[in-house]
């Protein structure tokens, strides 16, 4: 009971901050998602409109409607995943289904002699990042974990991470964290899961050695996430005379993310003192954000339409909270107390995304199919983690600054129509955010889709795959060789229209 009691007064705590580059990038980067017309043909819809995910790309595109409409849509995510670890390879293939877009469009009509043709009102909601997932990666590393906890622990007083008498090991853990920092909890941790010792007993000592002996031991990574990053999208445009479409949008954005990293150690050296490790580490984030958009098309004949937008960027309110646990053959016997129970809160932080400048072009063919293109454009160095004025954002602010660059994306979407049935296919390209190409690699995507026209409503479908690879640290620090991961996404969405 009185365990109980005392996790509850420290569960309000909060410790230092421990965000990174990795948070920044993971909620600035929007998949292509959206209606089933939209994903078929590549996302290129930034002249086109007519479609209620063409307003993620420019908000004037709601004008293009010449009626009311409701769409609906259902995607089948599959993850493919592979590895490279020190040469060993692994995979893990995963499934999952989302409603991903709802929304409607009101076109009102003006009767009279007014140069504004008509006026579109919209609402939608598109998860723009499906954060499901999960990957392995396993090889014999000359990095064990007992490189993570000697990293933090180095240099930290011994006498400051020993537990006062008659406290229990969880409070300790918390008051450590709450009171002096997320690395010195890190070396209590490490001291306590036996993965390290003080070089003498004297509590004034700062100097560890790690009781791990190996050349190379054998690890066993797995992470698992869950989670999305939605937008819901309220919409304004209007045409002007025939040839002109203004529109503008706010974005109102929802953020859950869960993170579940797991770590096995074995294979040490016979004389080793420690056998096997096991460390896993438990995030949650969740939050919300707020973005605008502003955009037009403009159609310069019968055959050919332009389009640009301006996104702004997104500011999102979040809030972390990390778990963890730890354990080995000198581990404290009361190690088990320290679980995903015991929860560190992290104070509410800011996440700026960068502003995006999109161009488009299409070519319409009457009614027999189109052609479009869009050009964006977002520079990754300008994101950043807010309070600038906190230490521990400002070097990863900096880090931004230095490692990330611009981005430029390329979409090419084709439409053609037989009748009553539209074929469609889609291409995309999006230059990694890294300035130097690594870390992240360039995504490319290919889609490819079909349509059927009832009159009164529509059904369509759409194949969505994309390639990426990854160059992912087990851990920021003590860790850091690289795997080698190679993303394989690959979408099929439903979505179905009612014209009203």
């Amino acid at each position: 009971m009185k365990r109980y009691l005392t996790f509850i007064v420290l569960f309000a705590c909060a410790v230092t901050s421990a965000q990174n580059i990795n948070d920044v990038l993971r909620y600035s980067q929007e998949n292509l998602k959206g209606t089933a017309r939209f994903q078929g043909m590549g996302g290129a819809f930034g002249a086109l409109g007519g479609d209620l995910s063409s307003l993620n790309v420019n908000p004037a595109g709601s004008a293009v409607f010449n009626n009311s409409l409701f769409t609906a849509s259902g995607t089948h995510y599959e993850m493919d995943n592979l590895s490279n670890y020190f040469g060993t390879r692994s995979g893990i293939k995963t499934n999952d289904f989302d409603l991903n877009q709802i929304g409607g469009v009101f076109v009102l009509r003006n009767n009279d002699n007014s140069d504004w043709k008509k006026m579109a009102i919209a609402v939608n909601y598109d998860v723009v990042q499906n954060f499901d997932d999960e990957f392995t990666i396993q090889g014999n590393s000359d990095q064990g974990i007992d490189n993570y906890f000697l990293n933090f622990a180095q240099g930290v007083p011994f006498g400051s991470i020993l537990l006062q008498d008659g406290e229990f090991i969880e409070d300790g853990y918390l008051d450590i964290g709450s009171s002096q920092g997320f690395g010195d909890q890190q070396a209590f941790l490490g001291y306590y899961g036996g993965v390290l010792d003080p070089e003498d007993q004297d509590e004034a000592t700062s100097v560890y050695n790690s009781n791990a002996l190996y050349n190379t031991v054998n690890q066993d990574f797995s992470r698992f996430t869950t989670g999305y990053n939605s937008k819901f999208t309220l919409n304004l445009a209007s045409q002007y005379q025939d040839n002109l479409y203004l529109g503008a949008s706010l974005n109102f954005h929802t953020i859950f993310y869960d993170q579940i990293d797991e770590l096995r150690e074995s294979g040490f050296d016979s004389g080793s003192p420690i056998q096997f490790t096991e460390f896993s580490n438990f995030l949650h984030t969740e939050g919300s954000g707020f973005s605008f958009s502003l955009g037009a098309i403009a159609k310069l004949n019968q055959n050919v339409r332009l389009g640009g937008s301006y996104q702004s960027p997104t500011w999102y309110r979040l809030t972390d909270d990390l778990s963890q646990r730890i354990n080995s053959d000198l581990a404290d016997d009361d190690i088990n107390f320290i679980n995903f129970g015991i929860v560190n809160l992290f104070e509410a932080y800011t996440v700026k995304t960068p502003a995006k400048l999109t161009g488009s072009l299409a070519m319409v063919f009457g009614k027999d199919g189109l052609l479009s293109f869009d050009y964006g454009y977002q520079d990754m160095s300008q994101a950043e983690l807010r309070p600038t004025n906190d230490s521990s954002f400002s070097t990863v602010n900096s880090e931004i600054a230095n490692n990330l660059g611009a981005v430029s994306s390329f979409k090419l979407g084709g439409e053609y129509r037989i009748d009553q049935v539209s074929l469609r296919a889609g291409y995309r390209f999006e230059q990694s955010p890294y300035s130097d190409g690594n870390n992240i690699g360039d995504l490319n995507g290919y889609s490819g889709g079909i349509g059927y026209n009832f009159g009164g409503s529509r059904l369509d479908l759409a194949l969505n795959r994309t390639e990426q690879d990854y160059n992912m640290q087990l851990f920021d620090t003590g860790v850091t060789t690289p795997a080698l991961i190679n993303k394989t996404n690959t979408n099929v969405s439903l979505s179905y229209t009612l014209n009203f």
